[in-house]
């Protein structure tokens, strides 16, 4: 019986091979899910993955299920609402964050979705190992200049270069992966 090749952090705790193996890479399409991706990436810097994806669930119920229309409305009683809330990460400038980009996404011509996956690469190669996945690229570097130009905030060229690859963008599965 052969053994499953997996990329080394997908392998433990079971969160992650779940994650890794089912959601990690895979296409995300559509204005809300993208932005849910967009925010949980931000209030991940600085932090490990793994609170953000056992706080996730947290997170959806505290941000409306990340519908852009309602997280744009929030007001200063849901920032103190979402500080109050122990289930996330009560951190003011990322909640801030996640309310300034939910209304610049609301002013996106075509929306959101549709913008960052401009930058969809089909042909990029497969990374032979981890260490042959960079922290950002040339187009993270163009993704999170244009999202900053549109009025986002927290989206730095790696956090840019993370949500291309939670959400399909760039394939850095490694090569064998099974979830390539």
């Amino acid at each position: 019986m052969s053994e499953v090749v997996r990329c080394d952090w997908g392998v433990m705790p079971p969160i992650y091979v779940a994650y890794h193996d089912e959601e990690w890479g895979r296409p995300v399409r559509g204005d809300d899910r993208v932005f849910e991706r967009v925010t949980l990436e931000a209030f991940q810097s600085g932090l490990s993955w793994l609170t953000i994806l056992r706080k996730r669930e947290n997170f959806r119920r505290a941000f409306d299920g990340f519908s852009i229309p309602k997280v744009a409305a929030y007001t200063e009683r849901d920032v103190e609402r979402l500080l109050a809330d122990e289930g996330i990460v009560r951190n003011r400038a990322k909640i801030l964050a996640a309310i300034t980009n939910a209304r610049a996404a609301l002013d996106l011509p075509g929306g959101l979705s549709d913008l960052v996956w401009r930058y969809h690469d089909p042909d990029a190669p497969a990374p032979r190992t981890m260490a042959d996945v960079p922290a950002s690229t040339p187009a993270s570097k163009a993704l999170a200049k244009e999202l900053k130009r549109h009025g986002f905030v927290f989206v730095g060229p790696t956090t840019a270069y993370a949500l291309m690859q939670a959400i399909g963008i760039v394939n850095d599965h490694i090569e064998g992966c099974v979830a390539r």
